[in-house]
């Protein structure tokens, strides 16, 4: 609707319809010289059905969605970035409610923790298990990063990429838990 505006306000059919083109100081030099038409066609209201009504009427199935796909290393990378992203925005939105709302500071809380008298493998598990999303959207970021200026496209380099970001970002956790 609003290109057909635009064109009817710009239209050379317009000026001259109102006589401004010969009366005005702008004249027909501020629009577009070329004619453009468009129309718009639409069936009769009595016709149309919806798609899934058409679908039926041609004999065509339901899409099977991504229950018939099987999940390749691009696409469960993909996913799960999405998924270490959510994690790190709602571990840091507890932990900025938490300062707000918690009575005491944080080295209360972690001389707490240490009372606890936790194993060194269970720290570290925690350790890897907060280290890892972040690791992982870094790696993966940087990935995406190579990919926006047209660096390792090809399917090879994809896959070669992808576990090269899997194992860097396991090794930075692991560097990071045992911090």
């Amino acid at each position: 609707m609003a290109l057909a505006f635009t064109r009817n306000l710009c239209g050379r059919n317009v000026l001259n319809t109102l006589n401004l083109a010969k009366k005005s100081v702008i004249g027909p030099q501020w629009c577009n010289s070329r004619n453009v038409t468009l129309r718009v066609v639409s069936a009769p209201a009595a016709k149309q059905e919806s798609h899934d009504e058409r679908n039926a009427r041609l004999g065509r199935e339901l899409s099977p969605h991504v229950t018939i796909y099987k999940f390749e290393l691009p696409s469960l990378l993909s996913i799960s970035h999405r998924f270490a992203g959510i994690a790190l925005t709602g571990w840091a939105a507890i932990l900025g409610y938490g300062c707000l709302l918690m009575p005491h500071d944080a080295s209360h809380y972690i001389s707490a923790l240490e009372a606890c008298q936790l194993s060194s493998a269970s720290l570290f598990a925690m350790k890897f298990v907060l280290a890892f999303p972040l690791a992982y959207h870094t790696c993966n970021g940087i990935r995406h990063f190579c990919w926006d200026y047209g660096k390792f496209l090809t399917m090879k380099e994809v896959y070669a990429t992808g576990y090269i970001m899997l194992a860097s970002a396991v090794v930075t956790s692991i560097i990071m838990a045992s911090m």
